[in-house]
Parts: structure tokens; C-alpha cells; sequence
């Protein structure tokens, strides 16, 4: 069952009918704010070790120069726990924990003003990959990973279909080594949607956290779903939810 509290989440699923690709995979144009390129967000560690190896492979995958791609990361300690994950400005807190069966196998959430990234989350729900279960093996782990943090930069799914487009931003129904990591075009749309530089930038920034909205729009397809929550002074929190089988 979808469960309608759920704040974000981008999970891997096969689809029973094929669709084209999307020719930008831009997610609603969010970007971080900031006046040159290349520039580099934390990483917040709070995974625990059966993760770390992902995390480092994600990181080093989004920090590539390859294609034009501006974007850079490093590792920090994180400043959460893996159940709460709590989101800190101007970084993206990095998490997992059993977050039970709610029919996703990883989360991205981010907080915007405008259209501006000023912090995110993902969690990896351990709930799925108990050892001996379908999603407990190193193309899962790092496909999510990759996807999750992928989201954070303001990637969308190049493709929902379950055709595998050969990156970690589709959802193949049978995914490999291929699955793994970003592809050219995810760099390339990286590059387009961080060509133009800004006046000033979102770090140091926030959504009112602990407030609450005064709007909230929720909109379904076949296997996704997004909640925009608007808060009074303008800013928003995006959730995008894909659900799996």
C-alpha cells in the first residue's frame, strides 16, 4: 500500500510497460545557488560500515570532471543518526537504517527557496536488504546509493519504464555493473543545469524547519509520486516518491 505520509523517496522498481526516455532529466530546474563552477557540497557520513564502500564509490562517481560536470564532493562526518537523519543547510546528510516496509528502498529529499537547493537527506532502508533478500548485493546497494544522492543535485530519472539505460538514474528492471554509476548524459544535464552562474548562494539558507506548511500539493503517475509543501516565507520542501514492486 502507498503510504500518503511518506516525505520523499526514489526507490528502484521493474514496470510492466515501456515508455522513451526523457530528453532532459532536469528535476523542476532545483539547483544549489553559487557563483562559479566547479563547486563542492559535504557529504555526511551516517551509514554504517556495510555502506561506507557505496558512499565513497557515489561520492567519487558525482565528483567526476567528466562531460562538463561542475559538481564536487567530499566526505564529512555527519551531524545525525542513520534513523533520524535530520538535514543540515547547505550539505546532504547521507543515512541508513531499517526504516521498515514502506515500499522503498531509498530516499531523496530536499529543501528549496525558489528554486534553490539549500539542503538535503538520502536513507538507504536496511528494512530491504537483509541478508539473503533480492536487493542484498553490491549492484543494489550502490545502484541506490548513486540514484539517491544523484537526486540531490537536482537529477531526475533519466527513465521509469524499467529499460535499463546503462546509469544509476533509470530503474532497469535487472540491473548490473552498468547500473551502477552515473553515464554520460547525467553529467552532460549536470553541466546544463549548472551553465549559468548566480548573484549569491543558498548555503546558509533553510526551509522554516519545524514549521509547518501552509500548502501542500501532491501529484500521482503510474509508479511515482511528488509532494511540494509551501511554507510562509516561500520556500519549499519537494518530495518525490517512486515505489517499488
Amino acid at each position: 500500500m502507498r503510504k500518503l505520509f511518506v516525505l520523499a523517496a526514489a526507490t528502484f522498481a521493474s514496470a510492466l510497460l515501456s515508455t522513451p526516455a526523457m530528453a532532459s532529466h532536469s528535476w523542476g530546474g532545483y539547483h544549489w545557488a553559487r557563483t562559479a563552477n566547479p563547486f563542492t557540497v559535504k557529504l555526511g557520513d551516517n551509514v554504517t560500515p556495510a555502506w561506507d564502500a557505496y558512499l565513497n564509490s557515489a561520492s567519487a562517481d558525482w565528483s567526476s570532471s567528466s562531460n562538463g560536470n561542475p559538481v564536487r564532493t567530499t566526505i564529512v562526518a555527519g551531524s545525525t543518526t542513520g534513523k533520524k537523519c535530520a538535514a543540515t543547510v547547505g550539505r546532504v546528510e547521507v543515512c541508513n537504517a531499517a526504516y521498515g516496509n514502506r515500499g522503498w528502498l531509498g530516499v531523496a529529499t530536499i529543501s528549496i527557496n525558489q528554486s534553490h537547493i539549500t539542503q538535503a537527506t538520502t536513507k538507504m532502508n536496511d528494512t530491504y536488504y537483509a541478508p539473503g533478500t533480492k536487493y542484498d548485493t553490491p549492484v543494489w546497494r550502490a545502484a541506490v546509493m548513486c540514484q539517491e544522492i544523484g537526486h540531490a543535485w537536482g537529477l531526475d530519472h533519466q527513465d521509469e519504464s524499467g529499460a535499463d539505460f546503462h546509469t544509476c538514474m533509470d530503474y532497469a528492471s535487472n540491473p548490473d555493473a552498468d547500473n551502477m554509476h552515473p553515464n554520460t548524459h547525467d553529467y552532460q544535464q549536470l553541466a546544463s543545469i549548472y551553465s549559468h552562474f548566480d548573484s549569491s548562494t543558498t548555503i546558509g539558507l533553510s526551509a522554516q524547519e519545524g514549521a509547518k506548511p501552509y500548502k501542500t500539493e501532491r501529484k500521482d503517475a503510474r509508479r511515482t509520486s511528488k509532494v511540494t509543501e509551501t511554507y510562509a516565507d516561500g520556500s519549499k520542501k519537494v518530495t518525490f516518491i517512486f515505489w517499488a514492486v
